[in-house]
């Protein structure tokens, strides 16, 4: 598929990997929409997109909300006139023992990680079908293949997208609408910063070992010139499946006590 002139949705694109997906989108040309709930900081990245040549529209939404989803997709067959690509990327997590989690955030992170993702998707999906052209990109995470200690319901969250994209992949077979997941390890964003927020943890494992969101924003590009059904990043990540079926005992054995040592006080 060619960048140029298309129509990208980029959701959760206030800054992080959204914000680097929209900005190499629309240095390659394409039209992008961008949305999140911070409308100061999408204005920004319009502005930004915009002084640099580039084409943006920005819709300032609450995606954890069924109708301001509805809105979004209004607001962007408005603004762009369709979609033909969706980059879900919009999630956060947050790091603790399970039981310290209250279900206000729980609620929050299912609504926003697996809600939004689904009911964007679904909106959307059907018309790009119909008109035999598009390409859903849903932004997953290395901790669906790794449940791990401290993140049980974020990497619950991952692993439904990663099911909910496989298998849209393989009902879309024979189209030319192409479902998408790239699957990142950590990454240096504000990611951790969230999820460790209100914990006296020093850091949150694999924090300081991330990748660039510039890196993963490339490889989003990449697919959407070169559709494939998945993109593990960095690719050595691609190995962890089979970490995790040979090392599972292990991990449970020892994982216990890295969460004590980096989560020792409750969280509200």
């Amino acid at each position: 598929m060619d960048i140029k002139g298309k129509r990208i949705l980029v959701t959760g694109a206030s800054s992080g990997i959204g914000a680097c997906i929209a900005r190499e989108a629309a240095g390659a040309g394409a039209l992008v929409v961008l949305t999140a709930r911070r409308a100061d900081r999408l204005r920004a990245l319009a502005d930004e997109i915009e002084s640099a040549g580039g084409r943006a529209w920005a819709v300032s939404a609450d995606l954890t909300l069924p109708a301001e989803r509805e809105r979004l997709i209004v607001e962007a067959r408005g603004a762009a006139g369709g979609v033909d690509v969706l980059v879900n990327n919009a999630g956060f997590g947050w790091y603790g023992y399970g039981h310290r989690m209250s279900w206000a955030t729980a609620d929050e992170m299912i609504r926003l990680n697996v809600g939004a993702t689904v009911h964007l998707t679904l909106a959307l999906l059907g018309e790009m079908l119909r008109r035999n052209a598009g390409q859903i990109i849903n932004i997953g995470s290395i901790a669906a293949d790794l449940p791990a200690q401290g993140i049980a319901l974020y990497s619950a969250t991952k692993a439904f997208i990663d099911n909910f994209t496989t298998s849209l992949y393989r009902e879309t077979r024979g189209s030319a609408v192409h479902v998408s997941l790239v699957k990142p390890g950590p990454v240096r964003t504000g990611f951790f910063t969230s999820a460790a927020a209100g914990h006296h943890s020093a850091a949150i494992p694999g924090s300081g070992l991330g990748i660039r969101p510039e890196a993963v924003a490339r490889r989003v590009l990449a697919l959407v010139r070169r559709p494939r059904k998945r993109a593990y990043l960095p690719r050595i990540f691609g190995a962890v499946p089979l970490a995790e079926l040979c090392f599972s005992r292990i991990i449970d054995l020892f994982g216990p006590f890295l969460l004590k040592r980096k989560c020792s006080s409750p969280t509200v």
